[in-house]
């Protein structure tokens, strides 16, 4: 692993913990998980688009292992890509600027993105099309798996058409893939759609599911992003029911969070600092009392919150985000059209 901006990083490491502790010190006065940090400041210039395209709905955020690029999934300048020509899947360089764009006529609704150890680029379609005359125009319901040159190298599901089978999704939200290549699909987007964890092999073939509608431990709300630490624990963002939680990767129930808000994206880093994007705690009528949409980072070990970032703008909907070595945060949004640079301020 590149040792690239080793000392920027751990500095960035060393001010959450020292934020944490302050606000220990403080004891029961103020909380991380509610108090919002003003160490950092936005860009939202940052992510040079083409010539003559603005950003859409964006759920989809990734960066390459060695933090050398970042992946943009984009609902095609909208908030779908239907009747679009635009490709959705656009690549980025460490300075902001567009590389290359491609996926075009393949998506109905751009949703979940993650970026795997060979820097192959995965992502989820949630809605199937409508209104379509022949089944070659179906879309939907489908994951893809891309090379970094937008090769099309693996399929799953079956196009615009919705189920709860080995080889059919309804409404996918989320994929990761695990270091030794099984792959891990949140399946779900609601009460009507599923509510589930489907695994397969790296060749993708179907091996396990598990999970249904509900609050149990083993049941899911909208299981809406996934995140995989160095111990290689699945975590799941229950966003329905306002928790992660936490399995191995044959679906046993390990522990239950709640501390992170309502997540709709998750990433872990290299050093175990999980990263969570609350796009809808206190926006919508099934808020969650007392958390505010933002950013919230805690470490994987003990689940402790140490850094909050609010969202300044309250209907934004921020649901991507991933980090760099050097210290900075990045985060998508999907009612505010944005994407965002957070760095620490000078």
């Amino acid at each position: 692993m590149p040792k690239l901006n080793h000392i920027k990083f751990h500095q960035r490491v060393a001010v959450i913990f020292s934020l944490f502790f302050s606000v220990a010190a403080l004891s029961q006065v103020t909380d991380a998980r509610f108090t919002p940090s003003n160490d950092y400041s936005i860009d939202e210039a940052f992510f040079k688009l083409p010539p003559g395209r603005s950003i859409g709905a964006t759920s989809g955020l990734g960066i390459h292992p060695d933090g050398s690029s970042f992946w943009v999934f984009d609902r095609c300048g909208a908030e779908n890509c239907r009747g679009s020509d635009l490709a959705p899947i656009m690549k980025f360089d460490r300075q902001g600027n567009h590389l290359l764009s491609f996926g075009e006529d393949l998506f109905q609704r751009p949703h979940g993105l993650t970026v795997d150890r060979g820097g192959n680029v995965w992502v989820t379609d949630d809605v199937g099309s409508r209104d379509i005359d022949t089944v070659s125009e179906a879309k939907g319901h489908q994951v893809f798996k891309f090379s970094p040159e937008g090769e099309l190298l693996m399929t799953l599901g079956k196009p615009g058409i919705p189920g709860d089978g080995p080889d059919t999704f309804n409404m996918p939200s989320a994929v990761v893939v695990a270091p030794g290549g099984d792959i891990f699909v949140g399946d779900g987007h609601g009460p009507r759609s599923n509510a589930r964890i489907v695994k397969f092999d790296s060749h993708g073939d179907y091996l396990m599911t598990w999970g249904s509608f509900g609050e149990g431990p083993n049941q899911f709300h909208t299981p809406h992003a996934l995140a995989m630490d160095s111990a290689g624990r699945l975590f799941v963002g229950d966003r329905g029911n306002d928790r992660v939680l936490i399995f191995d990767q044959s679906g046993n129930f390990l522990d239950e969070w709640t501390q992170f808000g309502r997540p709709s994206g998750m990433f872990i880093d290299d050093n175990d600092l999980l990263y969570v994007a609350d796009s809808s705690s206190s926006n919508t009528a099934q808020s969650n009392p007392g958390f505010e949409e933002g950013i919230r980072v805690g470490n994987v070990r003990d689940g402790r919150v140490m850094l909050f970032l609010q969202d300044p703008d309250a209907s934004g909907s921020q649901e991507g985000v991933v980090a760099d070595r050097d210290g900075n945060i990045y985060g998508s949004l999907t009612a505010g059209m944005a994407l965002r640079k957070y760095s620490l301020s000078k």
